[in-house]
């Protein structure tokens, strides 16, 4: 300012001059506060960067002090449990035809018509189960016809202490049938008509026998008549009818 009041007084070299004077002064002053503002904003843009790395560090992010010392909490671990999931005995299989043949309980016409219905497969079915309240399982043994799978022979064996096998029950009549149910022996027979077909049977007998001391006495008794209009074939399936209207 004082460069600017001495000009006003003086001449026309001397404003001049002054001017002169005073513009270099205030282009020195002007370079003085931008060089002054540039450094103060530098050191703002660095203070606010050192600012945002160290909210970054000390915050929730990404930053490696989030992630901390490695865990030191034991992990569980399942130790599998060395007792059996059931405590029912394993059953020893048996070869049944063999049975079958060497039991003299067995009928002649029976054994002698046991014969395999392709290659090596008998006609017998097996089940392994505890029906005379003994140590080991019980062993119940069908036989069929090859052709129709109709039942001739039901037979019950069990197993002796020195490992053999005692027949203790057989049923030899067409198409009978023997299950273990819960420790029950249920045997079922189909019941023929003199008009009616093997597939077809006009009822059925449901007899349960039960052991009591040394032998099987029968404990129910169930007689079912079967309607003898299904099977003719003459009826079409109700999704064979065609919808109403068309």
């Amino acid at each position: 300012m004082r460069g600017l009041t001495a000009s006003d007084g003086g001449g026309g070299g001397d404003r001049g001059g002054g001017r002169d004077d005073g513009g270099r002064a205030a282009t020195v002053r002007r370079g003085r506060i931008l060089t002054g503002w540039a450094a103060s904003a530098t050191t703002l843009v660095g203070l606010a960067a050192f600012g945002l790395l160290t909210v970054s560090c000390s915050t929730g992010g990404t930053g490696t002090r989030d992630e901390g010392p490695a865990g030191t909490q034991p992990v569980a671990q399942v130790t599998p449990s060395g007792e059996p999931s059931s405590s029912a005995r394993p059953s020893s299989r048996i070869d049944p035809v063999t049975l079958l043949k060497r039991d003299p309980k067995v009928s002649e016409r029976v054994r002698t018509d046991l014969k395999p219905c392709t290659g090596s497969e008998y006609p017998v079915d097996t089940s392994y189960g505890t029906v005379t309240g003994g140590p080991s399982p019980d062993v119940v043994v069908n036989v069929m016809t090859c052709g129709d799978s109709v039942g001739v022979g039901t037979y019950v064996y069990r197993p002796r202490s020195n490992g053999s096998y005692e027949n203790v029950f057989a049923i030899e009549q067409p198409a009978v049938y023997g299950t273990i149910d819960r420790g029950d022996l249920v045997v079922t027979t189909q019941v023929y008509e003199k008009k009616d077909s093997v597939a077809y049977p006009s009822g059925e007998e449901v007899i349960t026998y039960r052991w009591a001391g040394n032998r099987f006495n029968e404990h129910d008794r169930v007689h079912n008549d079967f309607n003898r209009a299904v099977g003719s074939g003459g009826a079409a399936l109700p999704g064979d009818a065609e919808p109403a209207g068309n």
